[in-house]
């Protein structure tokens, strides 16, 4: 009896050993691409289901015995991305060192907070309206430097990011801004920030040519000592957008709408920025080009033609309109 017991003993550890063998280095998984998010507080436990159900692992119980065999070692939440077949100790190692997945998300320069939000929710990193609820509210993460600022507009600086979908749409936003920061103090902003990345954003929305932007700030500096009105179409797209009016399409009534941002009806610069510019034009906007011109209009290549008198602005006008015309008849 004692012998048919050791017996029975024996092989139900070998087989025990050959199952837990099994489970850790027979490989499992998908040969596509497939997401598993582990939320934030999850137990071990619910780990190793969670693993097992989506079929990333062969058995939740080698999971389980590997990890108690090192340490119970904390496993990190968050999403992850498997994408070939792997063994669950490599699957183990990649969750205990929280090898996670991240959403690329690309900010262009001049994009506005709501072009930004936009881009969230496509990522699927956040809902639009609770990203522009954070940019339009949380000025206290600028105060420092803009503490007049209406929202984080001209503050979520431009360039390619790499968000989790476990970060809030806070810690986006204020990722954005401390890529600010540090460009501001690349180009040796570190004073009037209101003004400076006001102009800076109309700038940057005004011209894609980087090498004419310093020409288009004086512009538009030329024209604030002057007392004229900016009469930049960028701004009445932004007046429209914070009023929900705008459909891709500047009308007449947009010309008149009464808003501090429409620079049309309203002299000086706008409240504050209208889109988030890049390090050129906070450049430009920092060091304009030191000029007597007045206007500028598009060549229709690319670039503008600047111009110091009514008359010369005319001649510029009827030029793109002429070279306009000739595009549309071809």
């Amino acid at each position: 009896m004692f012998k048919f017991l050791f017996r029975t003993v024996v092989v139900l550890l070998v087989l025990a050993v050959v199952l837990l063998a099994y489970g850790l280095l027979a490989p499992a998984g998908p040969t596509q691409e497939e997401l598993l998010h582990l939320k934030p507080g999850s137990s071990a436990r619910h780990i190793a289901a969670a693993l097992a159900n989506a079929g990333i692992i062969r058995s939740q119980y080698a999971f389980l015995a590997w990890h108690y065999m090192h340490g119970r070692k904390p496993l990190k939440a968050g999403e992850y991305a498997f994408d070939h077949r792997a063994t669950t100790r490599e699957v183990y190692d990649r969750i205990a060192r929280g090898d996670i997945y991240f959403q690329t998300l690309v900010v262009p320069e001049g994009y506005n907070m709501f072009d930004i939000a936009a881009a969230i929710e496509e990522a699927q990193l956040g809902k639009r309206e609770d990203f522009l609820k954070v940019a339009r509210s949380d000025t206290a993460l600028i105060k420092d430097l803009d503490p007049q600022a209406p929202s984080l507009e001209g503050y979520l600086f431009p360039d390619t990011y790499h968000f989790t979908r476990t970060q809030s749409v806070h810690d986006m936003a204020a990722a954005m801004v401390r890529r600010f920061r540090q460009a501001a103090k690349d180009v040796g902003l570190n004073q009037d920030f209101h003004a400076v990345v006001t102009m800076a954003s109309i700038v940057e929305k005004e011209t894609g040519a980087p090498e004419e932007r310093s020409e288009v700030a004086s512009v538009f500096y030329n024209r604030l000592e002057k007392h004229m009105v900016l009469a930049t179409d960028p701004s009445v797209i932004y007046a429209a957008l914070l009023n929900n009016r705008y459909n891709g399409v500047i009308h007449q009534s947009d010309l008149h709408f009464e808003s501090p941002y429409n620079t049309y009806r309203t002299a000086g610069m706008p409240p504050g920025p209208i889109s988030n510019p890049g390090r050129a034009s906070l450049q430009a906007a920092l060091r304009p080009a030191q000029t007597d011109y007045l206007f500028f209009v598009s060549d229709n290549q690319g670039h503008h033609r600047f111009a110091r008198t009514d008359t010369e602005h005319a001649a510029n006008v009827k030029a793109y309109r002429r070279a306009l015309a000739q595009v549309v008849n071809r």
